[in-house]
């Protein structure tokens, strides 16, 4: 029954938004959906419990690892500068690769290539937390993503699979976060997906968590089969979501609901 009030609540407005989806005005952080408390504990640092995430990021920024036996540190020294509006314009065109990858990929390549070690796993703690890290450097600073030319095909490919229908429930991403956000869902806020926090510490899940977490998250409620972590497709989502909110500011690490 909730099932398919839920389809009657989104697909009776479908088609309200703009074809383009949000205008620039109106879009909204996450953030701007949640509780007082919830905004409370995400501004003070010492009560943002993703800060923790960030201080083992830090750890294993000047940690030296694989057979090359080097740390970041070695090669980008202090993060606070050389990370600096980074995580910004993530993801980004890898031309040797020939497509886009996020951040999270980057720190994997650059562990492959430049320090001789195995990746770390997707969703694993140590990947969240110097994600986490390297993004807490750009906080404040607006989105660029999307601005290299080489982009734009993928860009393109990530917005197809935002609007495009899919699953039991023959939904699409637009259906919930362009034609009726700040209406409820289940008793939930329906935000905007606008992805400014990543990785963000979700009180539901008690933990940190990366954008694609919550992108597969989302694609298994709309009984679809989620893409694999590291796929082109989720890759090119966090793209388009990206450049959707391109100009708003980073909040990394969030908190959300």
């Amino acid at each position: 029954m909730k099932i398919a009030v839920c389809i009657a609540l989104l697909t009776a407005t479908a088609g309200a938004a703009l074809a383009d989806g949000i205008r620039q005005g109106e879009r909204r952080s996450g953030y701007s959906f949640m509780s007082a408390d919830s905004k409370a504990m995400q501004d003070e640092d010492t009560a943002n419990p993703g800060m923790l995430s960030v201080l083992d990021g830090e750890a294993l920024w000047t940690r030296k690892a694989g057979s090359a036996n080097k740390a970041c540190a070695g090669c980008h020294n202090d993060a606070s500068a050389s990370m600096k509006g980074v995580a910004a314009r993530y993801p980004a065109f890898d031309k040797a690769l020939g497509k886009p990858v996020d951040l999270e990929g980057r720190i994997n390549l650059c562990r492959s290539n430049h320090q001789q070690v195995s990746p770390f796993a997707y969703e694993s703690r140590e990947l969240l937390a110097l994600t986490a890290y390297v993004a807490r450097q750009s906080r404040g600073m607006p989105i660029t993503a999307g601005d290299d030319p080489e982009l734009a095909p993928f860009v393109e490919q990530g917005h197809a699979l935002f609007m495009q229908r899919q699953g039991q429930l023959n939904l699409g991403c637009t259906n919930c976060h362009d034609d009726n956000w700040d209406k409820k869902l289940a008793g939930s806020a329906i935000t905007q997906g606008q992805p400014t926090g990543y990785p963000l510490y979700r009180l539901e899940w008690q933990a940190l968590g990366s954008l694609q977490r919550r992108l597969r998250a989302c694609i298994t409620g709309i009984r679809a089969r989620a893409y694999d972590y590291g796929s082109p497709e989720l890759v090119e989502l966090e793209l388009y979501l990206m450049t959707r909110a391109r100009g708003m500011p980073v909040e990394t690490p969030a908190v959300r609901p």
